[in-house]
């Protein structure tokens, strides 16, 4: 909590807490406003609200302080996979954001406790001495999909983040992913090489000439009538890169509604391996999560759709 006193010329609540709180957005101190975060006298006023000389502001942040309650490390706790002193992995469920859509969070790392129950959010309540030594995004080296489920790596310390995001841009992390498409390729291997990108006048990602080179590869493990469950070979990390690809080709990932994917109970994509050189070991390693049980249903529902359907 931080109390203040507004001096100088009338001015807008949210203006002069935008001014004050380094690093938030306006948009963002209206939502404090709005939320009742932002007090003037002791009442709640409107972002327009007119400050004048005298007036006392009192700020109320959410801070972590490793007291964040049960239920809160639980839900840290409960995805979480693998742990050592350099990293910890994760299992990200699926409908659950890496970070929030607005950059404030990563100014001030408390915004992110203000918003819905993000990745990052979990991890600053649970383990808020990721804020120390220098590191940034929470540890963040990478990220997947609201959509998608799997494995995440997120680093504990400045160096450890260094050097796994260094893996990951020189393309030496080996990624698997699963997926459910629509139809059955024609062949059971398939490499899908197509620069991607967002051409002028496109908010959407796509498949486009001038786009930067995208590599992906697949193979077929199971097929139904109408639907096949790949495993997916991504050699470049581009956004939205595996779903843009098999769209391309005719098969977009079911429950993919950006990218034309046929309904389905959820985006049917996981990340199901990485593997890596951990920052304090010269070993390769594994570390892999199985689909979770939606996924696994949703696969067996069109399995026995397509059978009805013959």
């Amino acid at each position: 909590m931080e109390n203040l006193r507004f001096e100088g010329v009338p001015q807008r609540l949210d203006v002069f807490v935008t001014e004050t709180e380094t690093g938030f957005s306006r948009e963002f101190a209206k939502k404090m406003i709005n939320e009742g975060r932002v007090l003037v006298n002791g009442k709640v006023r409107k972002p327009s609200f007119l400050l004048s000389p005298a007036d006392s502001v009192t700020i109320t942040l959410l801070e972590a302080d490793g007291k964040a309650g049960k239920k809160d490390k639980e839900d840290l706790g409960s995805i979480m996979i693998y742990e050592d002193r350099d990293l910890l992995a994760i299992s990200k469920p699926a409908g659950v954001a890496v970070h929030p859509n607005d950059s404030n969070w990563m100014r001030r790392p408390q915004a992110c406790l203000m918003a819905e129950a993000t990745v990052v959010s979990m991890l600053l309540k649970a383990r808020p001495g990721l804020l120390k030594n220098g590191i940034e995004r929470l540890g963040l080296v990478h990220r997947l999909d609201r959509g998608t489920s799997g494995v995440m790596l997120v680093a504990k310390t400045k160096e450890a983040q260094i050097t796994l995001q260094r893996q990951f841009r020189e393309r030496e992390v080996a990624k698997t992913y699963l997926g459910v498409v629509g139809g059955v390729p024609a062949k059971k291997t398939g490499s899908i090489d197509a620069p991607i990108g967002r051409a002028s006048g496109f908010k959407k990602i796509k498949v486009w000439e001038y786009g930067r080179n995208a590599l992906t590869e697949f193979k077929m493990i199971e097929k139904a009538h109408r639907h096949a469950l790949l495993e997916i070979y991504p050699k470049t990390g581009r956004t939205n890169q595996i779903r843009i690809h098999l769209q391309f080709i005719g098969h977009p990932i079911a429950g993919d509604r950006l990218y034309g994917g046929e309904p389905a109970a959820r985006l049917m994509l996981h990340a199901y391996e990485v593997i890596f050189t951990p920052p304090s070991k010269d070993k390769r390693t594994s570390i892999s999560v199985k689909p979770p049980e939606e996924f696994t249903r949703e696969w067996a529902r069109l399995k026995q759709q397509d059978k009805n359907q013959r």
